[in-house]
């Protein structure tokens, strides 16, 4: 069963949330604050956290920041009463999955939480196939979300498994960066051109040496990788 855990210090939400996913079928843990919120995620095993961004003791985005620095990858979609484009895009180079919005539908939010489920393969539907692909430094299984070079293993987000693999898919054409945000962040995201920047170095650190870079720069267009 997939495991749910809620981090949200309205009352009233937080119930309202736990019953309707516990009704949907999933397995559901909550906190009401922050610092608990936290401790449980990374010490727990989940699926996928639903996380506010305004909580007492700490932060959404703090906890986001922490838990990424962590090594924890567990999916994250954030709530919050917050629209601004500014605070979109902060939560999404923290190393969030999604990104809803205040008053939202239960629909919508049912519709997102099975969306990153499929795209992160977590759960119960999880794939067994577990093959490995080199790409420049790394072994990957994207089924597993797994990833090792020589010196052992090494850590990608989603976000960085989900845009290898949409590069590895067109491998050796150009994907322009419209085509990129598209497939890994969806049509309802607009991230700035320094939030893929971002990625797309991350990437280029773990796999690219000195002596072959993979990940190409195609000026004004997108990117291509070259195997």
């Amino acid at each position: 069963m997939v495991k749910i855990l809620i981090v949200e210090d309205e009352p009233a939400m937080l119930i309202g949330l736990r019953d309707n996913l516990e009704f949907e079928g999933y397995e559901v843990d909550t906190a009401d604050k922050g610092d608990t919120g936290y401790r449980k995620l990374i010490s727990g095993n989940y699926d996928l956290v639903l996380l506010d961004v305004m909580l007492p003791e700490m932060s959404g985005f703090d906890i986001c920041r922490s838990a990424r620095k962590k090594g924890i990858e567990t999916p994250i979609i954030m709530l919050t009463a917050r629209g601004e484009e500014m605070d979109r895009v902060l939560g999404l180079e923290l190393g969030a999955d999604d990104y809803i919005t205040k008053p939202f539908s239960l629909r919508e939010l049912s519709a997102r939480i099975k969306t990153i489920l499929r795209r992160t393969a977590t759960g119960s539907e999880k794939k067994e196939e577990n093959n490995y692909v080199q790409i420049g430094k790394l072994s990957i299984s994207f089924e597993k979300f797994d990833a090792f070079d020589d010196n052992g293993p090494v850590k990608l987000s989603h976000k960085e498994f989900e845009i290898l693999e949409h590069l590895l898919k067109n491998k050796n054409a150009v994907v322009t960066r419209d085509n990129l945000l598209d497939a890994v962040w969806g049509l309802d995201y607009q991230p700035t051109a320094r939030t893929v920047d971002n990625f797309i170095l991350r990437l280029r650190q773990k796999i690219d040496s000195e002596e072959n870079q993979h990940i190409i720069t195609v000026h004004g267009i997108g990117y291509k990788l070259v195997l």
